[in-house]
């Protein structure tokens, strides 16, 4: 048995993989995949068991509040964080809503350096799929 087929002991791909994504999905890709699943999983599941429970503190009333142990840096006048760098002091951006025709128009015509372009309101056509990318 490979080391490849070592690593993929016990997945499952329960999808269906269209065989253009197979280009993509090999198994080595999937090796990697089962390899960072499991060495942060128990990582992840942690994180979003704090998260649950913060969020149930925020429900009973508690207040977000700073980190004592940064308690002696908010209090000391005397700390400053540096200056902006040059390229940061002007910093006008427009941002738009979704990635349509409309709102790219407007945002080219507004008076800005840039602008940021809200690419999660895409419409369900423009959602990342098997068959669509």
């Amino acid at each position: 048995m490979s080391q490849i087929d070592v690593q993929l002991k016990d997945v499952a791909i329960l999808g269906a993989i269209p065989n253009d994504a197979r280009k993509i999905l090999t198994k080595e890709a999937c090796a990697f995949l089962a390899i960072l699943h499991r060495t942060f999983n128990p990582t992840r599941k942690a994180l979003l068991q704090r998260r649950i429970d913060r969020q149930a503190e925020l429900d009973k009333g508690h207040l977000l509040d700073f980190l004592p142990e940064t308690k002696h840096i908010r209090e000391n006048d005397a700390w400053k964080g540096a200056p902006p760098a040059p390229g940061l002091v002007d910093r006008r951006v427009e941002i738009t809503g979704p990635t349509d025709r409309k709102m790219v128009v407007n945002a080219l015509n507004a008076d800005v350096w840039t602008y940021m372009a809200d690419f999660e309101g895409m419409s369900f056509a423009g959602t990342p799929l098997w068959e669509t990318c």
